[in-house]
């Protein structure tokens, strides 16, 4: 049985943004939001930043993006 998660607030439209994936069919693509996080920006900051955005956009954007690298492996360089 393979498990499905459905993401209710991320968006694909081939038309808006190339089709890369959004927020709720707003322009912010949800690597914008992630590479946020990832600079240390908090849930605050970004919802500053992006006043159309809400808590449950940044949490499902983390849940989608850690959903699409779960089974891929990313070339790494040597230490």
């Amino acid at each position: 049985m393979v498990n499905v998660m459905k993401f209710t607030r991320i968006t694909v439209n081939p038309k808006q943004m190339g089709g890369v994936p959004c927020v709720r069919g707003l322009r912010i693509p949800v690597a914008t939001v992630v590479g946020m996080v990832a600079d240390g920006m908090t849930e605050a900051d970004i919802l500053k930043a992006y006043p159309d955005l809400e808590a449950a956009d940044i949490h499902e954007a983390l849940q989608y993006a850690a959903e699409a690298v779960r089974e891929r492996e990313l070339p790494l360089a040597a230490p």
